[in-house]
């Protein structure tokens, strides 16, 4: 079945979608720095099953609008584009599924707005509900001062090093944060007075997974809008936590799935491991963990058949 490509009027911005399938709505959102494209594979699979899949293009992302401001990328404006697409899509209630950024939205979608969402799929980073301390004060009483997300806080330094060769960019950071990449290698943890991209490895041959042709793809995407919206989601991590303040601790009870891959670093942060050994409280309707062998960050891409596996399962169970 054909994907379907529109544009639609959404929470204030105009928001390209990826469509493809007739059924139930679920709708699957990509994280950074990716797009519709990251869930070409599910988006098939789930269309064949007799569902109705949606990629878009998140805020600031390809085909979607980018505001200038960069306080408009806080959680609730992320979730607010969300329930506004099941409105523009006609559906009343959908499926939300999250893959690193589009995680987080997934999860606050569910935690928020349960109306709407009745069921959440989580990849890669584990939820979390608001803390007692935002991320970036957390690193801070820690002594941590060269954490990537701490890196992404001033605006221009990201946009400069990324957008200097952006295919080189977007090979270096596919590669070293997935399975195929050796130890070692990865940008989570910078070096003073290097950039994001000095421990990633730009390889001579591309995984089976990741094509010249995808690259291609989604550099152009990059190309136009550049990186200055996606990063702008970093640096509302203060705000967003400030917002959410009357969520604190807060379980989500809908159905839930997580996934991640066994080699992604996400899961070597201290602050994940503890997230996972709190779902009996913070999700008491899980329906599965599943940490993939041998696979990194880019799950979806990585293990696309054995993904979409395990979400059409939880979907059938619904």
């Amino acid at each position: 079945m054909p994907t379907q490509f529109k544009h639609l009027e959404v929470n204030g911005l105009r928001m390209r979608v990826a469509e493809c399938g007739n059924g139930p709505l679920v709708l699957l959102c990509h994280g950074w720095p990716e797009s519709w494209y990251s869930w070409r594979h599910q988006l098939d699979a789930l269309a064949a099953a007799g569902y109705r899949a949606v990629a878009p293009d998140m805020r600031g992302y390809g085909g979607t609008d980018a505001p200038e401001d960069a306080r408009a990328y806080t959680l609730l404006h992320l979730v607010g584009d969300m329930v506004e697409l099941v409105r523009a899509l006609g559906e009343t209630q959908a499926v939300i599924v999250g893959h690193d950024w589009g995680a987080p939205v997934a999860w606050h979608a569910a935690l928020l707005r349960p109306d709407v969402f009745r069921a959440v799929a989580g990849m890669s980073v584990p939820y979390a509900p608001p803390g007692q301390t935002d991320l970036l004060t957390g690193l801070e009483k820690l002594g941590i001062q060269h954490f990537y997300m701490q890196y992404f806080q001033t605006p221009g330094v990201g946009e400069a090093e990324l957008e200097q060769d952006i295919p080189a960019a977007l090979r270096r950071i596919y590669y070293s944060a997935s399975g195929d990449a050796p130890e070692g290698v990865g940008f989570s943890m910078l070096l003073p007075g290097h950039g994001l991209l000095h421990r990633t490895v730009d390889p001579p041959t591309l995984p089976a997974w990741l094509s010249e042709a995808d690259v291609a793809y989604y550099a152009g995407e990059f190309q136009r809008n550049g990186f200055r919206g996606p990063l702008n989601w970093y640096r509302c991590l203060r705000l967003s936590w400030e917002l959410l303040g009357a969520w604190r601790q807060a379980p989500i009870h809908q159905p839930s799935l997580f996934i991640a891959g066994e080699r992604d670093g996400v899961l070597r942060f201290p602050a994940s491991v503890a997230q996972m050994a709190a779902y009996p409280s913070t999700l008491p309707g899980l329906r599965g963990t599943h940490i993939l062998p041998g696979a990194g960050h880019w799950i979806q891409r990585e293990r696309p058949q054995e993904v979409s596996a395990l979400l059409l399962a939880f979907l059938a169970a619904l």
